[in-house]
């Protein structure tokens, strides 16, 4: 055999524990890693924040907005009318008081779908006659409300009474009155839907024209 090629047990004296010495820094870096991971703070993601023992509190995001304020407008709630539950999809619903004999007072739901968003005044209207019964009357108008453009309709007759994602009418109900109002608002249009039994809703529609009047922005 020549002489310099290294006998086989020349190469396992040398080989061996160079292998164990490899497998063995191995095993103390992965075990670093892991101690490292389990003990280190995690940087908050992108909303949130760390708190005490590493846990993080999310953030809750913006504050909503105010059952009276969207779109960079605000406005006064009747004082006689009382604030209903939050809903989805509205800024506020507030309900007004019945009428003797009626069988429930007036609801006005506002509703605010962000800029350029809800579609244009004329679809809504139209929208709006929709959810009665085919005969039912309506009539419109338009003013200005501290320099904003407000459009009005006022429907009469059998209202189908739509609810849910899909505005499925609930029964028809005769006699019923809409009063109507769409604010054209710096930030998107507001929309302004009041209805109940014509009596109670006429009742209080100088509290709803009031509301109306008291629009203004920032």
């Amino acid at each position: 055999m020549p002489q310099d090629v290294p006998e086989v047990n020349d190469v396992k004296r040398w080989f061996i524990p160079a292998a164990i010495l490899a497998v063995a820094a191995a095993i103390w870096f992965f075990q670093s890693q892991l101690d490292r991971s389990q003990t280190a703070t995690p940087p908050a993601p992108q909303g949130g924040a760390p708190a005490a023992g590493g846990q993080f509190v999310p953030d809750p995001g913006p504050a909503p907005e105010s059952h009276n304020a969207a779109a960079g407008l605000h406005w006064t709630v009747p004082s006689g009318w009382t604030v209903g539950e939050q809903r989805s999809m509205r800024v506020g619903t507030y309900l007004s008081p019945a009428l003797g004999g009626d069988p429930e007072g007036g609801e006005c739901a506002v509703f605010y779908f962000g800029p350029s968003q809800g579609g244009d005044v004329e679809s809504n209207i139209q929208r709006w006659i929709g959810q009665f019964e085919p005969g039912a009357t309506s009539s419109r108008s338009s003013r200005k409300v501290a320099d904003l453009e407000v459009s009005l309709v006022e429907i009469k007759g059998t209202y189908l009474a739509p609810s849910g994602p899909m505005m499925e009418s609930t029964g028809s109900k005769k006699g019923y009155l809409l009063l109507g109002a769409i604010a054209q608002g710096p930030q998107g249009n507001v929309f302004f839907k009041f209805t109940g039994p014509e009596k109670s809703v006429n009742a209080a529609r100088k509290d709803f024209e009031g509301m109306i009047s008291s629009i203004h922005g920032d």
